[in-house]
């Protein structure tokens, strides 16, 4: 009889905002397809539990959407494998986030995630 668990998985919140350059929302655009095909894919795995672009608040009144960034909320058994994850990421690659910049921290929820 197999004894094998499962690792415990934790929750990590993600920011990673876009560069700030003018040509980033361009590189953004050009690589926005296969960065969707693989988040689709950590999506039905069950690894990004949460994810979207992060928006300008003008964007909120506009036909517009401005992306300045994306969020993830990712369920992983450490940080190393959080941080694997995006630096995997095309949009990390091609230098549409700001690599300095992105934040990974581990989060307790306190609602349920749908």
């Amino acid at each position: 009889m197999s004894t094998s668990t499962s690792p415990a998985l934790h929750k990590f919140f993600v920011h990673a905002p876009d560069q700030t350059d003018p040509e980033a929302f361009g590189r953004r655009l050009a690589v926005r397809t296969r960065h969707l095909e693989v988040a689709r894919q950590a999506i039905a795995d069950g690894s990004i539990r949460i994810a979207g672009a992060l928006l300008t608040p003008e964007s909120i009144l506009s036909e517009d959407k401005k992306m300045i960034g994306s969020m993830f909320i990712i369920e992983a058994e450490s940080i190393d494998k959080v941080k694997k994850m995006i630096e995997e990421d095309v949009y990390y690659k091609e230098g549409v986030w700001d690599t300095e910049r992105i934040i990974i921290l581990p989060m307790a929820l306190a609602t349920p995630i749908p």
